[in-house]
């Protein structure tokens, strides 16, 4: 899946856990699947953060700081 479509379901994650009417066996489910997103998503961000670093308009390195 791409950033933009883990990050969709996440948000959907978030939504069910929230509602009243998702019972404590989908919970833990979609709970550990969060978890899971979460990481990947983080690994990616950093990822690109380390990229954005290596990279800037003169080609020389140049540090950027995050706004997490």
């Amino acid at each position: 899946m791409s950033f933009e479509s883990d990050l969709k379901r996440l948000e959907d994650i978030t939504a069910k856990l929230k509602s009243e009417e998702t019972g404590l066996e989908e919970s833990l489910k979609l709970y550990e699947e969060a978890n899971a997103l979460s990481k990947k998503l983080t690994k990616t961000l950093e990822d690109v953060r380390r990229r954005i670093e290596m990279v800037s308009a003169d080609g020389s390195v140049e540090e950027v700081s995050t706004p997490f």
